[in-house]
């Protein structure tokens, strides 16, 4: 089943723009930003899902079940805590708190508001080793994405030697949802940027309760 015999849902930038368009008429820079976003949101996913790339469909297939219920991450942090010393503990702390809230908050609110269809995926004969099971929640946005980049920020706060490492491994994994054909590009885009948001606030919130302490010890 090809996306040109089924064509996909309209985007939600998209239906933004449509939105905008009602109230502010058809050459509203803004509705044609949206509708463009769209456009291109679109095409980058279909141009990866008719790419083939053997080498990377596997090995990326497995690094995407293993972020399912953030299992990669929980590992991690288990790691740091046995051995990351007290700036480890700390970061693994933070970093399951952070997964946590991001967690809820996209994929009990943010999801639940902005519904949008999953991708509509070719035949799944084409590239056999891309397939997973089809996640039936809104596409909108990526919660992988979201708890990954939420992870990556509180440990690089407290391990920069990590910072990179963990934030390039955040960004296999959100990269991954696209490539598995079960997010558009903009999905994982905005779920790292709210999954990183999200950290920022945990992390601050972490330190103000810290320096609270501290003054009153």
């Amino acid at each position: 089943m090809s996306t040109s015999e089924h064509p996909p849902e309209r985007s939600l930038a998209e239906a933004a723009a449509d939105r905008v368009e009602e109230r502010r008429g058809p050459a509203s820079a803004l509705s044609i930003a949206l509708t463009e976003l769209g456009v291109v949101d679109r095409a980058v996913y279909e141009a990866i899902a008719r790419t083939p790339t053997p080498t990377l469909d596997d090995p990326l297939r497995r690094l995407s079940n293993a972020a399912n219920g953030s299992r990669l991450w929980l590992a991690i942090a288990a790691l740091l805590a046995l051995f990351g010393g007290k700036r480890g503990r700390r970061a693994a702390l933070e970093g399951v708190i952070a997964v946590g809230v991001t967690s809820a908050g996209v994929n009990l609110v943010a999801k639940s508001v902005a519904t949008r269809p999953r991708p509509e995926r070719s035949d799944p004969a084409t590239f056999a080793a891309r397939h997973i099971a089809m996640p039936t929640s809104s596409s909108f946005p990526s919660g992988h994405a979201a708890s990954a980049f939420a992870f990556a920020h509180a440990v690089g706060r407290h391990v920069p030697v990590l910072a990179i490492p963990i934030g390039l491994l955040a960004g296999c994994v959100a990269y991954s949802r696209v490539h598995l054909g079960v997010h558009y590009p903009v999905d994982v885009a905005v779920g790292s940027i709210a999954g990183s948001g999200i950290a920022s606030m945990v992390g601050s919130a972490g330190d103000a309760i810290a320096d609270r302490r501290l003054t009153d010890g």
